[in-house]
């Protein structure tokens, strides 16, 4: 398998982090980790210079976009990587699905590999089923692919992806401009099946605001 490397945004994670830490070593030595430390008022950045990875750090906290286009000119920069894995701190993206993508990744070689969620007959909350069930319908009109989750940031993305697609936002929607970039750019994107996971962890996400910040990105022409 080529060499890849794992991303995680974080922000105010530190009582998570061990466990993903944790459950990663099977997959990839702390090397490959590489942490944003989105301006955590808490003990994240310690947390993960304690397990040996690597940190990057926000001075304040900026967004989920701001952080992974921080980790994505990291990986640019450093010639031995060849994909990434982004994944999000609160363990709702599971290690163990892990597998999946490197697989699907060895056999197809496609650009972009993102996860998605089984919505219906899941805990996944109602308001988090419908508003991703209109957004993966509305992105797929823009792009004219069908995207079966569209706010699922459980991505691999080749190196390839990552220096011809640059994003702009800071929030959440940066997640939804990299896609339509990506899929505007004839990139092959595939989607893999993943757990749904929804306990009680909290969510940074406003959700009024980011969807509108969402239509904005939607509307706008690249």
């Amino acid at each position: 398998m080529e060499r890849t490397a794992i991303l995680i945004p974080a922000y105010n994670a530190s009582e998570a982090l061990p466990e993903l830490f944790h459950r990663l070593q099977p997959y990839i030595g702390s090397s490959g980790i590489i942490v944003v430390d989105d301006g955590s008022s808490d003990t994240t950045m310690h947390i993960a210079r304690d397990h040996g990875v690597t940190v990057l750090r926000h001075e304040r906290n900026f967004g989920k976009g701001r952080a992974l286009r921080t980790g994505f000119e990291h990986i640019i920069s450093m010639t031995n990587y060849h994909a990434v894995v982004t994944m999000d701190a609160d363990l709702q993206h599971q290690p163990e699905d892990l597998p999946i993508f490197f697989s699907v990744r060895e056999m197809f070689q496609p650009d972009m590999i993102i996860g998605y969620r089984k919505r219906w007959g899941t805990n996944m909350p109602l308001s988090r089923k419908l508003s991703n069930s209109i957004t993966s319908s509305l992105l797929s009109t823009r792009t004219g692919r069908k995207i079966r989750d569209s706010q699922c940031g459980f991505r691999l993305i080749s190196r390839k992806v990552l220096e011809e697609v640059r994003t702009t936002v800071d929030g959440y929607e940066a997640e939804t401009e990299h896609l339509i970039k990506a899929a505007r750019k004839g990139f092959s994107i595939e989607f893999v099946p993943i757990k749904t996971v929804y306990g009680n962890e909290k969510s940074h996400m406003t959700h009024v605001p980011t969807t509108l910040r969402f239509l904005n990105v939607l509307l706008k022409e690249y």
